[in-house]
């Protein structure tokens, strides 16, 4: 099949608000599943089960991305306790695809109940504005809690991109949708076996960066963008930077995006000093991790630009499981394969110095610009605990002499934390260079049925 041919039908003729097909999208083959809400509220039966269930069989054999185009009201209860089976028959199926073809839902209507819960089992999700999904509807929650609330207020596409975390890119249209699909697809090799996919690139590797040498501003408590830096690392086409930024509304602490340095496609992972100074909390662990998990499953090389004072502080966090869904972050890079390169911009402070890909942690290759600060906390809590019965007025110059002595990339360099401290001006080529020396790492997968992570 060759791009621009027909789709192939699968299941052509069995009845139901689902069909499948091998289609082209973008250039890219992929099994394309979609339901529609024109019959019965495209609520879903034992057929549409078993069609879904097939399609997500025929990518895993086929070994094409499984693309799930949804607007379904739920099970049908017409069908009874055979819907709900088919549905578990096609959750056992996309599962099954998890880290071996790409698994990205399209929501152009509702998903609504145990159907909903497909869009958490995707790698990526795309919802179109009015989209909407949950799994208790607004009936349940009234009659549960007493509050009334509307479709969209409970489960609309700026809920799921801002709080829940689930749709990682926002779309117009449910052709906008596809769109965006193609567009991620274009990153992605077709299944885990395969390197994705490079293009040819006229934007020198070796590009040199000095608008990079102003991008930390001179006050230390001064935030920047950090997408300016993933977005000039990255490459340049005639419609500008490659970089494509994931989840950009949940937890914008951390950003996240897929780009491309040299044509070889790359995940970015950034602390973003613009939303609470960089620090981590439960949502940005959680976010991270499920990012680096991803590139490390579809064998995209990873680059962490650090600039993170901690872990954000709080009572309710600790509670929440701070520790449990930090680790997550810290898990994920630790089990991670494909090539890491880390680059300290400029904070990088006690556990989230560790959790960010850290030396310790095993990334390949570490980098830092000549402010960076690598310890184990800021000069203001250093002198709080090291001289705490100093006079106040001594304080000032403590914390200077400390900055001076241990705020410095130099002593992590000279321990071998930090294998080079670079001018901003050469990041795009470091970077580059880097990626293309550990274009040929191989790494012995641990024999073992799979770990035990602290999700």
């Amino acid at each position: 099949m060759t791009p621009g041919t027909v789709a192939i039908a699968l299941r052509h003729h069995v009845p139901g608000t689902v069909g499948a097909a091998v289609e082209d999208l973008g250039g890219r083959h992929a099994v394309v599943v979609r339901s529609t809400s024109a019959t019965r509220r495209g609520a879903l039966g034992l057929d549409d089960g078993d069609t879904i269930r097939d399609a997500a069989e025929a990518a895993l054999g086929l070994r094409l991305p499984l693309v799930l185009v949804l607007a379904t009201s739920g099970a049908d209860v017409s069908g009874g306790i055979a819907s709900l089976h088919g549905w578990g028959g096609a959750a056992r199926a996309v599962a099954a695809c998890s880290g071996i073809v790409p698994v990205v839902a399209v929501v152009t209507g509702p998903a609504i109940s145990g159907p909903a819960l497909m869009l958490g089992i995707a790698d990526l999700v795309v919802m179109t504005a009015d989209a909407f999904a949950f799994v208790s509807g607004p009936a349940m929650v009234a009659d549960f809690t007493g509050i009334d609330i509307g479709i969209h207020q409970l489960g609309g596409t700026p809920v799921h991109a801002r709080s829940s975390g689930l749709c990682a890119i926002e779309a117009a249209s449910v052709d906008d949708a596809l769109d965006h699909v193609a567009h991620l697809l274009s990153y992605l090799p077709a299944h885990t076996d395969e390197l994705a996919p490079e293009e040819p690139c006229d934007d020198p590797p070796d590009r040199p960066t000095p608008e990079l040498r102003d991008t930390i501003p001179a006050r230390a408590t001064s935030s920047y963008d950090v997408r300016t830096v993933a977005s000039v690392v990255s490459d340049h086409d005639s419609g500008g930077t490659t970089f494509t930024e994931l989840w950009p509304r949940w937890s914008p602490q951390l950003v996240v995006g897929l780009g491309r340095v040299g044509g070889r496609p790359v995940g970015f992972l950034a602390s973003q000093p613009q939303a609470l100074a960089g620090t981590l909390d439960i949502a940005a662990s959680q976010k991270g991790a499920r990012f680096v998990r991803f590139c490390d499953a579809f064998n995209l090389p990873l680059v962490t630009l650090v600039d993170t004072p901690g872990f954000l502080p709080g009572k309710d966090l600790e509670w929440r499981g701070m520790i449990r869904h930090g680790a997550e972050l810290a898990f994920a890079y630790a089990e991670a394969t494909v090539p890491r390169v880390c680059l300290i911009l400029r904070k990088a402070f006690g556990g989230a110095y560790i959790v960010m890909d850290s030396r310790g942690l095993g990334n390949d290759l570490c980098f830092a610009w000549p402010g960076a600060e690598i310890a184990v906390m800021g000069a203001e809590g250093a002198v709080q605990i090291l001289h705490r019965r100093a006079a106040p007025e001594d304080h000032a110059a403590l914390r200077e002499d400390y900055a001076e002595r241990f705020l410095t990339p130099w002593q992590a360099a000279e321990r071998g934390f930090v294998d080079a401290v670079i001018d901003p001006a050469d990041t795009r080529a470091v970077v580059a260079g880097a990626l293309d020396v550990l274009s040929s790492r191989r790494e012995q997968l641990p024999g073992r049925k799979h770990t035990v992570g602290p999700l």
